[in-house]
């Protein structure tokens, strides 16, 4: 009984397949026009950009220093004014 089903199975036509499709017509790709070729970026380059950015932040910081250098003095300054002598032997100093 095995072999009859086994030769039934090896004997099945196999199942007919889905037909075969056209040959598929011409490719056609679109070219966009490319951006021109930048120049290259030299070590002088990135010299010279480190070296202005340097300069930017030293002259926001000397800019930075002289705001607080100012805040410091006029605060000192009003302060002495509110304050009276503590001791008749000092002399205040006029900075």
């Amino acid at each position: 009984m095995f072999t009859f089903v086994v030769s039934l199975f090896l004997l099945q036509a196999p199942a007919p397949g889905p037909p075969p499709s056209p040959a598929p017509g011409p490719i056609i790709v679109e070219t966009v026009r490319q951006p021109p070729i930048t120049r290259e970026i030299t070590m002088g380059d990135v010299v010279l950009g480190s070296v202005g950015f340097i300069g930017v932040v030293m002259i926001a910081a000397a800019g930075a220093g002289l705001l607080v250098g100012l805040f410091v003095v006029l605060k000192k300054r009003a302060e002495d004014k509110r304050a009276g002598p503590t001791d008749p032997g000092h002399s205040r100093l006029r900075t």
